[in-house]
């Protein structure tokens, strides 16, 4: 008898890390078939055969080339293409991680094509419609048949919303599995070969900023108020920056200098920024991935935004919300370089064992 088959869906760099544990656990576990579904939604270079050589998984069964285009031109071409295939294929569970057009375009149209839907990261709340993945998050719990959550709050929002309790599972994160995994193998790793190896070189204690929300990157004005502050940062301590192409555009069309202390480098693959940042005396992000993962490894993270919708990292992790005011998030860099920054405690369930939870559930539900 053929096992049900899951389509592990993922579009974007972030998505790959999410889904690396499932295959890891999908692989061990062996009572589940499995395809790795790429729908292109991000094209990237970097994501080459190394790439998932690092993640200890197979290249994409299926890659759907669904990159480029508006939020709505995007979300068609990936929903089209999903939809052939599933026609194709007739999977027993579509399972979708994270909040990206990819997870939201695929749950729609398995959910149409009477495919149960799994989503891995449900119940995150920011409160902020103006994002277009809380969007992507609210609309994808609205259909998902099983809900995977990563922490309390997400319970709290799912069964505030109405969700059947016994379809909500709190199994911890697979973004944590992946860092810990990652981790574990980075301490016997070569890394000489890394462009951020030369900047740890060369600086024993340091921060790292990554920065990619246009609220704090697009238009001169946002530019200018993140520069102050990262300058501010750097007259304390060496700053590195992996920063977006069309960031560092913006930064030279407008004219703007970092100053001497700031080094701008290209965006990094996964295993060379992990080994630059899991070393930081301090993060500035406003990356909702990098407040969980500087959480799992009590690195002292400050978060260049008004909302999160990972309160737990706030509540018992390394992450300080900072809000976007230049003094405020100044100051909490600072308090954290004085040493009042916070280690934290990584949370329960946060263990490097979701995906293993998680499969388990999946091969209970489908009857494997």
């Amino acid at each position: 008898m053929a096992k049900p088959l899951i389509h592990l869906v993922a579009g974007a760099r972030p998505n790959f890390m999410k889904i690396a544990p499932l295959v890891r656990a999908l692989q061990l576990d062996g009572r589940l078939d499995f395809k790795i579904v790429h729908t292109g939604q991000h094209y990237d270079r970097e994501m080459n055969e190394i790439f998932f050589e690092e993640l200890g998984i197979p290249q994409p069964d299926v890659r759907l080339g669904c990159g480029g285009g508006s939020h709505a031109e995007q979300t068609g071409k990936i929903m089209l293409a999903y939809e052939q295939l599933c026609n194709e294929q007739r999977p027993d569970c579509c399972l979708v991680v994270g909040d990206v057009n990819s997870t939201l375009a695929c749950s729609i149209v398995a959910k149409k094509a009477q495919i149960p839907v799994a989503h891995v990261e449900a119940g995150l709340r920011s409160g902020d419609m103006a994002m277009p993945e809380e969007i992507n998050r609210l609309v994808t719990d609205a259909i998902s048949d099983w809900f995977f959550v990563t922490e309390p709050s997400g319970l709290e929002h799912l069964k505030r919303e109405g969700k059947p309790m016994d379809a909500v599972f709190d199994v911890g994160h697979v973004m944590v599995d992946n860092v810990l995994y990652q981790a574990a193998k980075l301490a016997t790793a070569d890394t000489s070969g890394f462009e951020t190896q030369a900047f740890k070189a060369a600086h024993p204690r340091y921060a790292v900023v990554t920065l990619h929300r246009p609220s704090n990157v697009d238009g001169d004005d946002n530019l200018r108020r993140v520069a102050g502050v990262l300058r501010r940062i750097g007259e304390q301590v060496p700053v590195c920056f992996p920063v977006h192409p069309r960031t560092r555009k913006n930064l030279e069309a407008a004219g703007i200098d970092l100053g001497p202390n700031v080094t701008l480098l290209g965006p990094q693959p996964y295993m060379a920024f992990l080994h630059l940042w899991k070393d930081a005396a301090l993060v500035l992000t406003d990356s909702g991935g990098l407040q969980e993962e500087t959480t799992a490894l009590g690195v002292p993270c400050v978060t260049m935004r008004d909302n999160t919708e990972r309160p737990i990292t706030v509540d018992e992790g390394s992450n300080i919300l900072a809000g976007t005011e230049p003094a405020a998030v100044i100051a909490a860099c600072e308090g954290v370089l004085a040493g009042s920054g916070k280690r934290g405690r990584r949370p329960a369930l946060w263990d490097g064992k979701a995906a293993e939870r998680i499969v388990q559930i999946l091969a209970g539900r489908l009857g494997a």
